[in-house]
């Protein structure tokens, strides 16, 4: 029995749609998908289609595309309404979310109680030197914005940090009233940490990769293992002993499309 990772499969792209469709069975082993799927309904569909029947069982956590409002959709959902519309998909398909007790995962020498969250951003991730109120300023001085200054509404939040700081407020307690009898796995599609966050170039990108709020919750709680994406920067980085699990896909060009899927799910446990 294998925990598997991925995240950013991005299927608004036809190749990444061709990919995870070859996706071998894997029947006694467990999938997560660390958000960014895709910006509608129908992709989300698509992956919990064939990932619900590829695993045992899978667990979904939200990426700002999926929290998109796309123009002339005729839902228009925005903000909470769209991420609780997205939960119920995942109810439709028996896949776990952020808002469901957190599993156990075990093997015949480990186990681990998967904590999949859902914690935004805040503009936090910057230079010291750059004051909140002029950091949007500051990346567009290097003509970045990200989309989702368009399309990722807070609603009824007054802003995306106030929608954060909820989230993140919610995530420490449910984390502070679990039992301390398993090591965690924690997954949540941004950063947890600044220093993860390399971009060399588009470093002030980093506004919208995540909060100084979870810097420490590596620390804070008994974690094993994080698992992110976000950044579709693949990797594995330790930090006071945590492993730290970069699981994107990414974009077509972000990966090698003569190699298959199972080439890019990352074995998270054993």
């Amino acid at each position: 029995m294998t925990l598997f990772a991925i995240s950013d499969l991005h299927l608004t792209h036809e190749a990444n749609r061709h990919a995870i469709k070859a996706v071998k069975p894997h029947p006694n082993d467990w999938l997560i998908i660390a958000g960014d799927v895709g910006e509608k309904d129908v992709h989300l569909q698509y992956a919990l289609e064939i990932f619900t029947r590829a695993f045992e069982k899978v667990i979904w956590v939200p990426g700002n595309h999926d929290l998109w409002t796309i123009p002339n959709d005729p839902d228009g959902l925005r903000g909470v309404a769209r991420y609780e519309h997205l939960v119920s998909i995942c109810r439709q398909y028996h896949v776990l979310t952020p808002e469901d007790p957190f599993p156990i995962w075990s093997d015949s020498g480990s186990s681990y109680r998967i904590a999949p969250l859902f914690m935004l951003y805040d503009y936090s991730f910057r230079p010291s030197s750059i004051p909140l109120e002029g950091a949007l300023e500051w990346a567009a001085e290097k003509e970045i914005v990200c989309v989702d200054e368009y399309v990722l509404h807070p609603d009824p939040y007054p802003t995306r940090s106030d929608w954060c700081r909820a989230r993140v407020q919610y995530s420490q307690q449910r984390l502070q009233a679990l039992p301390h009898d398993h090591p965690l796995i924690i997954i949540n599609h941004w950063p947890l940490r600044y220093d993860l966050v390399n971009l060399p170039r588009i470093p002030r990108f980093s506004l919208w990769c995540g909060t100084t709020q979870t810097e420490n919750f590596h620390l804070d709680y008994p974690v094993a293992t994080v698992v992110y994406g976000h950044l579709h920067m693949r990797g594995t980085f330790f930090r006071d002993g945590v492993c730290f699990e970069e699981v994107s896909l990414g974009y077509p060009r972000h990966w090698d499309q003569n190699r298959p899927l199972e080439d890019y799910l990352r074995v998270i446990a054993p």
